[in-house]
C-alpha cells in the first residue's frame, strides 16, 4: 500500500463521517485561527512601539522642570521653571557621553496663510533638536547664526500643517502669520507620524527659542533669564543611558544648589527606556496569548486521538480483513496516521484562513496595527501537523498492533 492509497483511503473515510470529522478538526481550526491573530496582533504592537522609539529618536532622554509644594499641597511636575538654555549647555559640554543637549519650549497659537486658517503647536528650539529628535528637513535649510541669536522671523513646518496651509503649493519662502505674527517658511520637516500619545508630530510649527519668547510670548523677566520648558538630551550610541542619567542629575542638582537629602528640582525622563519596557510588556503579552493559543490546539489534539481511537474500534473487522489479504502492521500505522494527519492539516488550512480573516477584522474595525506574516502561518500549519503526529500515533499504533484473527472475530 504505497502513499497515495493511504491517503486516498483516509480522505474517503473522512468523508464518510464529514461531521464527525469537522467537530473533531474544530479545536485545530480554533487554536490556529487563534495563534495566526496573536501573533499578527502582538507584532502590530510590537511594529508599533518599534515607530516610536524612531519617531522619538535613538538614546531620548527629557528633562522637565520640577514640581512646587504650596502649604503641603505637590502641583506635580512641570510648576516649578527653572530650567534655562544654559542648563542644556552646561549638560553638552560637561557631559562627554551627551551628543546634544537642546532646550524647547512651546505653546499653541492659530497659523494664517492666505484665507486658510490652522491651529497648531508652536516650538521655540534651535538647530540641535532636529539632532537630538533626528528629524531630518524634508525641504529648505536650519536657522542661521543671526536667526538664533536676532528673534528673526523664519519657522519651519511640519507635514500635516503644510498640507492644511499649502496643499500641494510649495511652502518655502512663503510668508505665514504665527499668531499675528508674519513669519517666513524656511524649511518644511520630514514626516513623523503620531508619537505614543496618539498625537500628530507633524502638526507643528518651530520658529527660534529667541522669536518665541521675545515676539510671540512678548518678552518679560523669564525670556531674560532664558527659561525653557524642556531639554531634549540625545546620548551618544553604546553610553550606558543609566549612568548618563545619573550625571545628568548630578550635575543639575549643582546647578540649582539643592541640598542633599532634597528633591530633584527636575524630571529626568528616559524615553527610550519607557517604549522598550512597553514592547516587552506586548511581547509578553503575545506569548501569554500564544501559549493559550497552543493549549486550544492541545485540546483539538486530543479530541483527534479520541476519534481516532473510535475509529480504530469501528473498523476492527476492516483492519483484520486488511491483514488477512497481506496488510503489514506499518501499512494499517501509516493509514491510520495519515488519517490523523489529513485532519490536523486540513483544520490548519481552515484555521489560516479564519485566522486571516479575524487578524483583517481586528485591524479594520478594531483600529490595532496588526502584522500578518508568513512565518507564522508556517508556524500554525507545522505546529498542528505535529499535533496530528503526536495525538494520531497511539490509535495508529493500536490499530497495527491487532491480531488479524483477533480483529475478524471483531462484532
Amino acid at each position: 500500500m504505497n502513499f497515495f492509497a493511504a491517503l486516498r483511503s483516509a480522505w474517503r473515510s473522512l468523508a464518510a463521517n464529514t461531521l464527525r470529522s469537522f467537530l473533531t478538526m474544530l479545536g485545530i481550526i480554533i487554536g490556529v485561527a487563534a495563534v495566526i491573530t496573536m501573533i499578527a496582533v502582538g507584532r502590530g504592537a510590537t511594529d508599533r512601539v518599534q515607530e516610536q522609539m524612531k519617531g522619538l529618536g535613538s538614546n531620548i532622554m527629557l528633562v522637565l522642570p520640577g514640581g512646587v509644594s504650596q502649604a503641603g499641597v505637590r502641583l506635580g511636575a512641570q510648576t516649578r521653571q527653572r530650567l534655562t538654555e544654559e542648563d542644556a549647555t552646561a549638560i553638552a559640554l560637561e557631559i562627554p557621553e551627551v551628543q546634544v543637549a537642546a532646550p524647547t519650549s512651546r505653546t499653541t497659537g492659530q497659523l494664517v496663510y492666505g484665507n486658510t486658517n490652522w491651529g497648531s503647536t508652536i516650538i521655540g528650539v534651535n538647530n540641535d533638536f532636529l539632532e537630538a529628535r533626528d528629524w531630518p528637513l524634508a525641504a529648505g535649510r536650519l536657522f542661521d547664526a543671526g536667526e538664533l541669536a536676532g528673534s528673526a522671523k523664519v519657522a519651519w513646518i511640519g507635514s500635516t500643517v503644510a498640507r492644511e496651509l499649502f496643499g500641494d503649493q510649495d511652502p518655502v519662502e512663503q510668508m505665514i502669520r504665527v499668531r499675528n505674527i508674519p513669519m517666513t517658511v524656511i524649511g518644511v520637516l520630514a514626516p513623523k507620524g503620531q508619537n505614543s500619545m496618539g498625537q500628530d508630530q507633524d502638526d507643528v510649527v518651530m520658529v527660534p527659542l529667541g522669536t518665541l519668547r521675545n515676539r510671540i510670548w512678548g518678552g518679560d523677566a523669564t525670556s531674560r533669564l532664558k527659561r525653557v520648558g524642556s531639554i531634549s538630551v540625545k546620548v551618544r550610541e553604546g553610553q550606558d543611558m543609566r549612568q548618563v542619567e545619573v550625571a545628568i542629575r548630578d550635575l543639575l542638582r549643582q546647578r540649582f544648589k539643592a541640598q542633599d537629602g532634597a528633591e530633584d528640582p527636575f524630571v529626568v525622563r528616559n524615553l527610550t527606556e519607557i517604549l522598550q519596557a512597553q514592547e516587552e510588556s506586548s511581547r509578553v503579552m503575545t506569548l501569554l496569548l500564544a501559549a493559550v493559543a497552543g493549549i486550544s490546539l492541545g485540546v483539538g489534539g486530543i479530541g483527534i486521538m479520541n476519534i481516532m481511537l473510535v475509529s480504530v474500534t469501528e473498523r476492527t473487522r476492516e483492519i483484520g480483513l486488511r491483514m488477512a489479504v497481506g496488510a503489514r502492521g506499518r501499512d494499517i500505522l501509516a493509514q491510520f496516521l495519515i488519517e490523523a494527519v489529513t485532519l490536523s492539516l486540513l483544520g490548519g488550512a481552515i484555521g489560516v484562513a479564519l485566522g486571516a480573516l479575524a487578524t483583517w477584522a481586528v485591524g479594520q474595525f478594531g483600529g490595532w496595527q496588526v502584522a500578518l506574516s508568513a512565518d507564522s502561518v508556517l508556524l500554525a500549519v507545522g505546529f498542528s501537523a505535529l499535533v496530528g503526529v503526536f495525538f494520531g500515533y497511539y490509535p495508529a499504533r493500536r490499530a497495527a498492533s491487532l491480531l488479524p484473527i483477533e480483529a475478524l472475530r471483531h462484532e
